[in-house]
């Protein structure tokens, strides 16, 4: 019988919940007599070689921790065929048969490349990915590792800055992560009741964002007396600066002849505190689902596919569902990167549709005066 190994990287940004899919993923492999060994910094490991064992023992306390027991880094030298030979040279020198790779679309991306049949030839190389991004951008998954704990972070920051937003009367711009994508501020928009979320899929221009902004602001202004607060959500995505919005908002506000309190705007940039933290329980029972099918998967002598979050959604053509988990379907790396790519420039049906229903939202958050 063939002697199987397995290893398991983190790579790209780190998402709380990547501890719990590792955990999951190598008890899995342990249990079915398989080697384990974790690879140090994402693909930068992968090409110097550098694996560490991991044993029960080494995996069984960190499903509580956010970050990435491995590490992760940014690796431009795997995007070359000469990096992606030493990775691969690096693997068969260790005996590793099977790979799981946790991250987002440029990590999936990267898998793929490895085991591209052109460049990997006669060596036997199985690997399966696993989203996890905060920003809920990887295609074909409803949701990724890391996405319900930045967005419990999210409301729990902007229910903060309600309080003092009241205080005042003022107008508070938050800024969240989520690169291209609005997903994110549009879900903790809605939970932290905001008045107005502003997200890239929109399309809006600057000067229209300026507009909507200010429009709200009148709107929530003229329907409470003394005025109430006013909560903006921003995705990072959204092409102008939090600090050209807030003079440009001003500006107009001014011109509309408000004073006071009534033109203050302040702005808060959550950063990469949307990033970290303990994982929320859903993401730890999450990322342990999808760990568990991905080398599922991988037993099965499945390749070159990923785990992904069905909940009660029929599979997308060519996938099914994981035999390991009847809420996980089990989808090509072709399939996801391909929709992850139509999320991206706008022509996904699943962003078609958050378009057309936040469209409808904005005017129940913020009906006119």
């Amino acid at each position: 019988m063939e002697k199987r190994r397995l290893a398991i990287l983190t790579s790209g940004g780190d998402a709380p919940g990547m501890n719990a899919a590792i955990r999951s993923a190598a008890l899995l492999a342990l249990s079915h007599g398989l080697e384990v060994l974790g690879v140090r910094q994402g693909y930068v490991g992968l090409i110097a070689g550098d694996f560490v064992p991991l044993s029960r023992a080494d995996v069984t306390g960190i499903v509580r921790d956010g970050g990435t027991l491995l590490g992760s880094a940014r690796c431009l030298e795997f995007q070359t065929v000469a990096g992606r030979n030493a990775a691969r040279a690096r693997l068969a020198e260790a005996g590793i048969t099977d790979l799981v790779v946790i991250g987002g679309n440029g990590s999936l991306t990267g898998a793929r490349a490895l085991t591209a049949p052109e460049e990997l030839g006669e060596q036997v190389l199985r690997v399966a990915g696993v989203p996890a991004s905060i920003d809920n951008d990887v295609g074909l998954s409803g949701l990724s590792i890391g996405v319900d704990t930045a967005m419990n972070t999210i409301v729990d920051a902007c229910d903060k800055i309600a309080d003092t937003a009241s205080a005042h009367g003022r107008t508070f711009i938050v800024e969240v992560m989520g690169r291209d994508c609005g997903y994110l501020a549009m879900s903790a928009g809605v939970a932290a009741g905001a008045d107005l979320v502003l997200f890239p899929e929109a399309g809006r221009s600057e000067e229209e964002i300026v507009e909507v902004v200010v429009s709200t602001i009148s709107s929530a202004r003229r329907r409470a007396s003394p005025p109430k607060r006013v909560l903006v959500l921003k995705a990072e995505g959204v092409r102008i600066s939090p600090e050209r919005l807030k003079t440009s908002v001003e500006e107009r506000l001014a011109a509309l002849g408000q004073t006071g309190a009534l033109v203050e705007t302040r702005i808060t940039v959550l950063g990469h505190i949307v990033r970290g933290g303990r994982p929320s329980a859903f993401d730890r029972v999450l990322a342990g689902r999808l760990g568990f099918v991905a080398v599922h998967a991988l037993l099965a002598g499945e390749s070159r596919v990923m785990a992904a979050w069905a909940g009660a959604s029929a599979p997308p053509p060519g996938a099914h569902l994981s035999p390991g988990d009847p809420h996980c379907w089990v989808v090509t790396l072709d399939a996801v990167l391909a929709e992850t790519q139509r999320l991206l420039d706008g022509t996904s049906p699943v962003v078609r549709w958050r378009n057309r229903v936040f469209a409808e939202i904005e005017g129940v958050l913020n009906p006119p005066a």
